[in-house]
């Protein structure tokens, strides 16, 4: 593809991704799935490109307003300024810009006369300071919450979560020992080294096709983040337990628990997509795990078995659905998509659910409520409301489940509340904090 096409397939994609059909990744892999033609340079180039404009896309809708209301808010032809002022940003000059969009050999259409205006303004030195929602590439709207979240660190999270995430490893410990994964990685060319948290961690500074390898393939790792990992492991899932996933997806963390308890135990793992549980049982197989089974909500079996399972469970780990503002660096579109309007529906379910899984907790068991969100909407906030509402429930300090959960314990300094580890009640993991997703973990006991 020549550096024009490049262009013209990160607007499709790019325009895809603004009608809302799909998100970034899925768009992405469609448009290059009917083009074999592209190699993987060129998916690269428009990798970037696309990325690029979503994760900047905060300060490119600002430099587009300084041109004027309608370069800034037109809808048609959006994603082709967006991508104008993302070139303008990474340095291209308002020539090299226009000559990318020649209309030959599949580059964009030329440019009209109020796009070449408009390339002279995107040349020019901003006018004034930019607001922090703009310098931090964050939607205005959430600046409030963000910085009840943050404070004097709002600025230094939020670069955090423009940066690219490492990939992290999982070790299956039913197959394998974290030393024996590094050797073996190191024989394929790949450099990992431990997660600095999760004594079942495996990071990888660079991206590598890890899929492709015959330690993935043998079910020795999964991927995973170590944030993702961090979460199981505080769920405390033990042998012998009677443990339930309540909104499981594709099951990483069921498979974590799993191999937490060696095997030995129940665990079901629950959700509402036939195709994530068609996914985990693949992965299940892969990975060695025999004692999981998936049930399908509300299918008649899947709610006769959580009926069965009422009030028996030794863990339930929640993991509800929300905004996904955790995984900002891995999903940049996330973070424009959410409305008010979608956030307060999220918020609404998780109730719905703390309620559903407090039901099935024993006396003496525990209730794991997680999200991957940093917004106190969806977590500490669900938290109070519940136990407000609760008094058989109380809520167990993570600081004091941690060094049980994890060899080595966990740096003091790495806690967002508390005066330690042991003060700090619930846990929130974040990119600037601890180089991993954004997580939020309340451990709640019932008495």
């Amino acid at each position: 593809m020549r550096p024009g096409a490049r262009v013209a397939a990160a607007i499709d994609i790019l325009n895809e991704i603004e009608s809302g059909t799909a998100p970034a990744d899925r768009a992405f892999a469609g448009y290059f799935r009917s083009r074999r033609y592209a190699g993987s340079k060129d998916r690269s180039a428009v990798s970037d490109l696309v990325y690029g404009v979503l994760r900047r896309r905060g300060e490119l809708e600002w430099r587009l307003s300084q041109a004027g209301p309608a370069a800034a808010d037109e809808a048609a032809g959006r994603a082709r300024r967006l991508v104008m002022a993302g070139l303008a940003a990474e340095g291209h000059g308002a020539p090299e810009i226009a000559g990318l969009f020649d209309g030959t050999d599949h580059s964009p259409g030329v440019l009209d006369g109020g796009e070449r205006d408009l390339l002279a303004v995107l040349g020019r030195r901003p006018d004034g300071a930019a607001p922090d929602w703009v310098s931090g590439n964050y939607p205005e709207w959430l600046d409030g919450a963000l910085r009840a979240r943050f404070g004097a660190d709002l600025a230094a999270e939020m670069a955090a979560f423009n940066d690219r995430a490492p990939l992290d490893l999982r070790v299956n410990t039913l197959k394998a020992e974290r030393p024996d994964v590094i050797s073996r990685l190191a024989l394929d060319g790949i450099e990992a080294v431990p997660c600095p948290y999760s004594p079942v961690g495996v990071r990888l500074p660079d991206a590598a096709r890890v899929t492709s390898q015959a330690i993935f393939r043998d079910g020795a790792v999964e991927v995973q983040d170590e944030g993702s990992q961090i979460v199981a492991l505080l769920a405390g899932a033990e042998p012998g337990m009677r443990v339930i996933d309540l909104c499981a997806g594709a099951g990483g963390k069921a498979l974590a628990m799993a191999a937490a308890m060696n095997n030995r135990g129940q665990i079901f793992a629950c959700d509402i997509s036939r195709r994530t549980l068609d996914r985990l049982s693949v992965r299940r197989k892969r990975a060695g795990v025999r004692n999981l089974q998936t049930h399908l909500l509300p299918d008649e079996a899947g709610v006769a078995a959580l009926a069965a399972a009422h009030g028996l469970a030794d863990r339930v780990l929640l993991d509800v659905p929300c905004s996904g503002s955790g995984a900002w660096r891995r999903n940049p579109d996330a973070k424009w998509r959410l409305t008010p309007d979608i956030l307060e529906a999220h918020t609404a379910r998780q109730g719905r659910l703390l309620e559903d899984g407090a039901s099935l907790v024993r006396p003496g068991g525990r209730l794991i409520y997680a999200t991957c969100s940093i917004l106190r909407a969806e977590n500490e906030d669900r938290i109070e409301a519940f136990l407000a509402a609760h008094g058989e429930f109380l809520l167990r300090p993570a600081g004091e489940i941690w060094p049980a959960a994890l060899s080595g314990g966990f740096p003091a300094n790495d806690w967002p509340a508390g005066d330690g580890a042991a003060q700090a009640e619930t846990l929130v993991l974040t990119p600037h904090r601890t180089n991993t997703d954004g997580f939020f973990v309340a451990i709640l006991e019932r008495r």
